[in-house]
């Protein structure tokens, strides 16, 4: 039986912009991964606590139609399980559960909605359900898919900026678990990515070549494929595989661990982090003095990431 979860998490921060560039309210869609219970344990924890109706979609798992958050996605979390055909096909379908995480992915929610989330997570953990530090190389993981500001350079740049130099005091806060930091899922950015992104870019379509030629890969804390597919999917499919990118007006924020079987986390606490980084960004007093630091830090041959994480925090007053 997991721990006890803290029921009453508290109310999720709001973003310092909060509508988009049409004047809506701007949205995160959330996927939650974890372990150790079945896709049909899952979708009834949901209908209990946000009613709605399930329905099977094949190799996709379930969908929940119809709670109070809209549609929600349930299904095991991987591109190499297929429907199993045979006998064979069904033991290593069941041996996979072991390790393979089942995900819940909702539709875009306004951020105050993450509370629901939160209640559900709870009820989730009473099943029984459990969170990446539940094994060795689980590695499970929460990512938030927020809504862009806008689609400029200006728009982008400061956010992308901001998580790139908090990146490593990000994973000192929030003590990521090391079986997601060895495995490849949330690779920290390549120095080389910073040192483009400390100096002045011109144009949207530089940005995307500076991250496409020094950081190509998804598996990344800030995956900024989804986004710069949706903006030049002709740009990033020239350097990239496109079966996996799926474009869309959003960041891919998948850094957090999924610790939802450990009484003082919450979804609200994570999406805290994701708030810092868009409140720094929107201080270019702020993003000027990182970028400045981070080009002083790599004239110092000796320095470390751990040096720049404890620097990098000092100059933003922290990260928690």
């Amino acid at each position: 039986m997991s721990a006890s979860r803290n029921t009453a998490p508290s109310s999720p921060a709001p973003l310092p912009v909060r509508d988009n560039a049409n004047g809506d309210p701007r949205r995160v869609g959330v996927e939650i991964e974890f372990g150790a219970l079945a896709e049909e344990q899952v979708t009834g924890v949901i209908t209990e606590r946000m009613g709605g109706q399930v329905e099977q979609r094949g190799e996709r798992g379930y969908v929940v139609t119809d709670t109070e958050l809209g549609d929600i996605e349930v299904y095991l979390d991987t591109q190499y399980l297929k429907r199993a055909e045979s006998g064979f096909q069904q033991r290593i379908h069941d041996i996979a559960r072991q390790v393979v995480p089942v995900e819940i992915v909702t539709g875009p929610i306004l951020p105050a909605e993450i509370t629901k989330l939160d209640a559900l997570c709870a009820d989730l953990a009473k099943a029984g359900a459990t969170g990446t530090a539940a094994g060795v190389f689980l590695g499970f993981g929460v990512h938030f898919n927020p809504e862009v500001t806008g689609e400029t350079l200006p728009d982008i740049l400061p956010t992308l900026r901001a998580f790139a130099f908090l990146e490593d005091s990000i994973r000192d806060a929030a003590r990521i678990d090391l079986a997601r930091r060895v495995m490849p899922y949330v690779d920290a950015y390549p120095r080389p990515l910073l040192d483009g992104l400390a100096e002045e870019i011109g144009s949207l379509d530089a940005l995307i070549d500076l991250y496409l030629d020094r950081a190509p890969s998804r598996n990344h804390g800030l995956d900024m494929l989804c986004l710069f597919a949706h903006l030049d999917e002709a740009r990033v499919a020239g350097a990239m595989d496109m079966n996996l990118i799926s474009p869309r007006p959003t960041y891919h924020y998948r850094l957090p661990d999924c610790r939802i079987d450990e009484p003082d986390w919450s979804l609200s606490l994570e999406w805290q982090r994701w708030v810092r980084i868009e409140e720094v960004a929107q201080d270019a007093g702020l993003i000027g003095d990182l970028c400045a630091a981070w080009r002083d830090h790599r004239a110092h041959l000796t320095t470390t990431r751990s040096d720049w994480a404890k620097c990098a925090a000092d100059i933003v007053g922290g990260i928690s």
